[in-house]
């Protein structure tokens, strides 16, 4: 008997972005820095694109993790944003629970830094509790790749699905006849050689 393929609902998905700090981000090195910042923003994009309900939180952003990403703020002004005083796993933070648990939505998309503390303990808190997790790695980072596999490791022992924000976005969308203009745009802002493709797809279909 095959293994079943959960695979994201739009329509049943929230996304968590924990700690996309300007002082966490210096420790990321498992990843180029501009790629970095690329894919976030790309998943807040799609976050967007897809009107998925989004939580933004930060630990001790007075201390010296410092303030959340300005754009991320920028991208959702009516989002919930909890400032955790200290709580290192944002799930100890009950005001963080609770807007996870006001979207309604049982699946979880996680992004954040540092991969091993700041995505793993939530993700393993929320897995515990039921939730489907999925973790966007390329939107998570950490100080190398021996603390990112382990991570992985980790979380997938405990049940959670490891994507790419591409790989979020094209199982969000199901069907390229759904939107094709949207989903391309939203590929070709964050991909230079997909802003080629979209190109000339656009080329050829001009006056069709």
């Amino acid at each position: 008997m095959g293994k079943q393929y959960n695979r994201l609902d739009k329509d049943n998905a929230a996304v968590l972005l924990v700690d996309h700090q300007a002082g966490l981000l210096s420790l990321v090195r498992d990843i180029d820095p501009d790629k970095f910042k690329n894919n976030v923003l790309a998943l807040a994009d799609l976050a967007k694109y897809f009107n998925l309900p989004t939580i933004l939180t930060t630990s001790f952003e007075t201390g010296p993790n410092g303030p959340l990403v300005p754009e991320l703020k920028a991208m959702f002004p009516d989002a919930p944003y909890i400032a955790r005083p200290g709580q290192i796993n944002a799930w100890d933070n009950e005001d963080f629970v609770a807007a996870v648990k006001a979207t309604g939505k049982k699946q979880l998309i996680i992004a954040g830094v540092v991969t091993e503390v700041c995505v793993a303990f939530p993700a393993l808190s929320a897995l515990e509790e039921d939730f489907e997790v999925f973790i966007v790695t390329d939107a998570s980072g950490t100080f190398n790749a021996m603390t990112r596999d382990a991570a992985w490791d980790r979380m997938t022992s405990a049940g959670a699905q490891l994507m790419t924000w591409f790989g979020t976005a094209c199982e969000l969308h199901r069907d390229w006849r759904n939107d094709i203009e949207g989903l391309g745009n939203l590929f070709s802002n964050h991909i230079p050689d997909y802003r080629n493709l979209i190109t000339s797809y656009s080329t050829l279909t001009e006056g069709q």
